[in-house]
């Protein structure tokens, strides 16, 4: 049995746009997402996978845009009428913003479209696939309200609350645990922080405060793998069972600069007997170049030009940042029009920042202004600026002038 594990699509993530497609209407930066999504579709089909595991969160916003739940929807149908069962599973970003109204995803088990499961509750599911049944342990992201009544948390702090909550969820998977089918293989598909996992951009994006699971509540080796959503960084947490991040498709912000993106697909021999790899997409990629300009340049702009030469393949189609630090006395040289010619052909410039380095005047012990002589203070002066130049013909012409300047008075 083959399954593609991915999660944290994210359609409506719209910053480094760069302008709208004028022959869509629609922001290039939607144009990525949605271009990543179609190559985990494309794969699919092409490779004709027995399950598509999507761990939580399709949208940025709770309450998508029908443009979004569109291109969303087409691609799920592209899977589901290609034979291919497509398990969705609730994240955080895929909840109402109130009680009693309709998740994200809530249209495909109202319109009950063949080929498509929507995790809402946590709880075992069965999926029929080509390979055979598969059993599917989901946990979708909790909602607090949904557990706990307003009585049990009125006189709990919010960390109180998660503890509580945690609790729960960690008896759930017990129960849900202790009914599986020994003789079937079993994943676990969950929306959820770990203990110990590292993050990524998420952390800009959290809607409250994270309740976070033990490694060692979802590591249960009743599992054949446990498939998990939210955290954008790919990550394997554990390799028995396999407990895996597959991050999300596209950087969010550039936290995930370095960050490799794509998905999963795992093969499930028999019960037991798992392999999983990692297939990568062509996410944009996001580039920061840093320019540390020498106090001793002479023309700062020139510096920063030979820098960004030296990345011009990767700047191509990139969104790009760049941090120059610059010594005070030139920060007025560096013509910023001619760097952002050098960068016409990144995607988008996030920024130019400079980060200008202050000149510190130099204190000298045993000595003062008032008890040094004009040549003794421009010997300590040319001491602190440390220049190429020869400091001893320097202060010969000091010197001169100096003594110029004193026949004159």
């Amino acid at each position: 049995m083959r399954i593609l594990h991915f999660a944290d699509l994210h359609l409506g993530v719209e910053n480094y746009s760069g302008g709208v497609n004028t022959e869509t209407g629609l922001s290039w930066r939607f144009h990525d997402f949605l271009s990543t999504f179609d190559e985990v579709v494309e794969y699919a089909l092409s490779q004709d996978v027995d399950l598509v595991l999507f761990c939580g969160d399709a949208y940025k916003s709770r309450e998508p845009s029908q443009t979004h739940q569109r291109e969303f929807a087409r691609r799920i149908w592209r899977l589901a009428s290609g034979g291919i069962p497509v398990f969705l599973l609730i994240g955080n970003h895929d909840l109402p913003s109130a009680f009693g109204r309709a998740t994200t995803m809530e249209i495909f088990r109202t319109l009950e479209i063949e080929n498509v499961i929507v995790a809402n509750t946590a709880g075992t599911y069965r999926a029929e696939t080509k390979g055979g049944v598969i059993q599917i342990v989901a946990l979708p992201w909790a909602r607090r309200s949904a557990l706990l009544s307003r009585e049990e948390t009125k006189n709990l702090t919010l960390d109180e609350i998660n503890d509580r909550l945690e609790q729960i969820l960690t008896e759930r998977l017990r129960v849900e645990v202790e009914t599986l089918d020994s003789n079937l293989p079993a994943i676990l598909a969950a929306h959820v922080s770990l203990s110990n996992a590292r993050y990524g951009s998420e952390r800009s994006m959290i809607m409250g405060h994270d309740y976070v699971l033990l490694h060692s509540v979802v590591a249960n080796p009743a599992f054949d793998y446990v498939a998990l959503g939210h955290i954008h960084r790919k990550q394997v947490l554990s390799d028995n069972p396999p407990v895996v991040y597959p991050g999300s498709l596209q950087c969010i912000d550039f936290s995930e600069e370095e960050d490799d993106k794509g998905f999963f697909l795992v093969e499930i021999e028999r019960k037991g007997e798992v392999s999983f790899d990692f297939h990568a997409v062509k996410a944009r990629p996001f580039l920061t170049i840093k320019v540390d300009v020498s106090p001793e340049e002479q023309d700062p702009t020139q510096a920063v030009l030979r820098a960004i030469e030296r990345r011009e393949r990767e700047i191509k189609d990139a969104v790009v940042r760049l941090q120059v630090k610059i010594p005070e006395r030139l920060e007025g040289m560096l013509q910023e029009g001619e760097v952002r010619k050098a960068l016409k052909d990144a995607h988008f410039i996030a920024a130019i920042a400079r980060g200008v380095e202050r000149e510190r005047r130099t204190r000298m012990a045993g000595w003062s202004a008032e008890a040094m002589t004009p040549l003794e203070a421009l010997k300590v002066y040319l001491d602190s600026k440390k220049t190429r130049l020869d400091g001893k013909v320097l202060l010969e012409y000091g010197e001169s002038l100096i003594q110029e300047s004193k026949a004159e008075q």
